[in-house]
């Protein structure tokens, strides 16, 4: 199955780093979140990944196109006919990666229907180019299996933004900084569809995703929720670049 990452996107929020790259250039833990998300695939056996490029689209195509030199070992010979010997690879030497422009300013459903010819599987997972999370690929492609719809969306709790207080007359009871997690469920992305969604897209610019196809597959029947109720978290803004980054140095990223 093919992988569809959308990272077109400016991300205003975090405009301090957004000025020189896009959004899922931004790093954590060193390495940028697209990588996160990617190897999160990856390591349950999804390698090729078809990535929705627009804002600074040329940052993304020149990591990848370095990557093998700026991962590994190699001797180079200054001779123009000889090529540079790798004495090493790194553990994403299978990875095939296909990186396509769909506009600076075209929405999400624009860009998923100007992917379309590339997609080789019959279904295909989708993802925002923002977010990691504790989701076990393997389930959710067999949760997508058991049901007769067109889509699954993971379904999350909302990281909580601020801790929690417990208040019984007036005084605290109890004060949790951990994420609230007995709320209600949000869409964190993680989608498998079948080929029959892109029947619900056009390519022009303008064609949302969340508003418009997805509400009407939705009220169609045909998108099942896969709950997920352990770690889930986006990359808005500055404060969760920084919650992510403490994971990783803490070790204590659940995605990893």
């Amino acid at each position: 199955m093919d992988v569809v990452i959308l990272c077109g996107g400016r991300g205003t929020r975090l405009s301090e780093e957004t000025t020189e790259i896009p959004k899922p250039m931004i790093e954590v833990g060193g390495m940028p979140i697209l990588w996160h998300i990617m190897k999160i695939y990856s390591h349950y056996g999804y390698n090729r990944f078809i990535l929705a490029l627009g804002y600074k689209s040329e940052k993304i195509k020149q990591y990848f196109y370095n990557y093998r030199n700026t991962s590994g070992d190699f001797s180079l010979q200054l001779d123009p006919e000889a090529d540079p010997v790798y004495f090493n690879h790194s553990n994403e030497k299978n990875w095939e990666i296909v990186f396509v422009d769909t506009g600076l300013d075209s929405l999400k459903g624009g860009r998923i229907k100007r992917v379309e010819k590339y997609i080789q599987s019959e279904s295909f997972h989708l993802t925002y180019g923002d977010g990691v999370g504790e989701v076990h690929i393997d389930e959710l492609v067999e949760f997508h299996k058991s049901q007769s719809c067109i889509g699954t969306v993971t379904a999350v709790h909302p990281p909580s933004r601020f801790g929690e207080m417990n208040i019984k007359e007036g005084r605290v009871i109890n004060f949790e900084e951990k994420p609230q997690m007995d709320t209600g469920y949000i869409n964190g992305g993680f989608f498998v569809f079948g080929q029959k969604m892109f029947s619900y897209l056009t390519s022009d610019k303008n064609c949302d995703f969340e508003f418009g196809p997805l509400q009407k597959i939705a009220r169609e029947g045909q998108l099942q929720a896969y709950k997920h109720d352990g770690f889930w978290q986006c990359m808005d803004n500055i404060r969760e670049r920084d919650y992510l980054n403490k994971l990783i140095h803490d070790e204590n990223a659940p995605w990893m």
